[in-house]
């Protein structure tokens, strides 16, 4: 074996620990099938860290936002995809959003140059036998997914995730549209779609009545993630649903009207030369031509031009609080550590997290030391926490950090300053943490 540690796959979570091992000074062979044959229903590129549905690692808020405040943590622990994120970011109000292809280009050009990382592009279709990490997302080739399904006994969970469609800004008819962020906090960062009454119920008649893509028989039974639902399926669910979620109008003053449209769809740049701009909550699974006929009855988008339509894939994820213990081994196979979407976080920037502290275990391991995990109170530990235990195995479902992962707060707040009480109490336990952990790394 030429190599410290091995790590299958090439997406955020295992980008992000292929770079702190070998900042650790360990030697890293990372295998990603994409360019070595093989390939996703979902990606378009063999870059590393390819963002496959949004271009948005969402709020950049640490003291009122727990992703936010999982942001700040990755941050102070040298995480090289969110070096990256701020180096290739695009306007998008209080979030984090970037350039996609320069945000994989970049991450992809400074693993490749890390004189401690091997990147082969090749599929891995067995559990490695010496210390590993499976960071394969929740497209895990089918057999290295068959395998990891014999190994830990029970097939693994799956759902729904889909995409969003990519809109050529020239497109937009801007004498409808007009930028705005809600509530005007941070800027003019988006393109707002104003629709009355009539406009709105009829688009959501559309939504129902469109041409949905045919799911195969194995499929039927595959629940969706509530957190990335088709637009479709929540106008399902009543008339007003969509109103209340990603067409909400609430905040957006219509400088043409003075007032709140009845609903808005709001477009968030995805690339640096805001050239392409991302249909915000409308991932589908509506069939091609029905989104461009549908999605060109919106205001402003009469005569969109779409660089990429929605789509749907299956993911898959393990049932990690039964089988994975507090430093991400799996427990029937502890040199194999699993990280990223197949342990069930969900979101980009949680994924990369457990990349990043299952190679800060593993890099502890190799070196014969005992590394803590970070705290509960921590949005790093209490997403951890999570997912080695803290959710109920029977009913596990994918999750975004929030502070619920967090213990409670030892005392009442008022409701404004709750969000700050558990962000100030996390930066206090992480400080606490990190003092050790950074004399140990001196």
């Amino acid at each position: 074996m030429t190599h410290d540690i091995h790590i299958v796959g090439g997406g955020l979570a295992g980008s992000e620990a292929a770079w702190q091992l070998a900042e650790a000074g360990l030697t890293v062979r990372l295998s990603e099938m994409r360019g070595g044959g093989g390939g996703t229903p979902a990606h378009e590129t063999d870059r590393l860290a390819e963002m496959v549905c949004s271009n948005s690692f969402r709020s950049d808020d640490a003291d009122n936002n727990a992703v936010g405040l999982l942001h700040q943590e990755m941050r102070r622990l040298g995480s090289l995809i969110m070096r990256t994120a701020d180096a290739h970011r695009v306007p998008a109000g209080s979030a984090l959003a970037v350039d996609r292809d320069l945000f994989a280009g970049a991450v992809t050009e400074a693993i490749a140059a890390h004189p401690n990382v091997t990147v082969v592009r090749e599929s891995v279709d067995a559990l490695p036998d010496g210390p590993a990490i499976i960071a394969t997302g929740p497209l895990t080739g089918s057999a290295l997914a068959e395998a990891i399904a014999v190994e830990t006994g029970r097939d693994a969970l799956a759902f729904f995730d889909a995409i969003a469609p990519i809109v050529h800004g020239d497109s937009i008819d801007m004498d409808v549209c007009w930028k705005a962020a809600r509530w005007d906090k941070g800027g003019a960062d988006y393109i707002n779609c104003p629709l009355d009454k009539d406009q709105y119920n009829a688009f959501v008649e559309a939504l129902r009545s469109g041409e949905k893509t045919a799911f195969k028989d194995w499929e039927r039974d595959t629940p969706y993630f509530e957190g990335c639902m088709p637009i479709e399926v929540m106008a399902d669910r009543g008339l007003e649903t969509l109103r209340y979620g990603p067409m909400k109008g609430v905040g957006l003053d219509n400088p043409r009207t003075g007032r709140w449209p009845y609903a808005c769809v709001q477009l968030r740049q995805d690339n640096a030369h805001g050239t392409l701009w991302n249909i915000v909550g409308f991932q589908t699974k509506l069939k091609h031509a029905e989104q461009v006929r549908i999605f060109r009855t919106i205001p402003g988008l009469e005569k969109a031009e779409f660089a990429r339509l929605g789509g749907i894939h299956r993911n898959s994820f393990i049932r990690s609080p039964e089988l994975l213990d507090g430093e991400l081994r799996l427990k029937s196979r502890p040199n194999i550590r699993f990280a990223g979407q197949i342990t069930g976080c969900e979101g980009y920037v949680e994924s990369a997290a457990i990349g990043l502290v299952a190679a800060r275990f593993a890099a502890a391991e190799l070196r014969g030391e005992a590394l803590a995990p970070p705290p509960p109170e921590t949005a790093l530990g209490a997403l951890l926490g999570h997912i080695t235990g803290g959710a109920v195995a029977e009913t596990f479902q994918p999750m975004n950090v929030n502070f619920g992962l967090m213990p409670p707060l030892g005392e009442r707040f008022r409701k404004a300053d709750r969000k700050k009480a558990y962000t100030d109490r996390a930066r206090a336990a992480f400080d606490r943490w990190l003092a050790p952990v950074a004399a140990a790394a001196a």
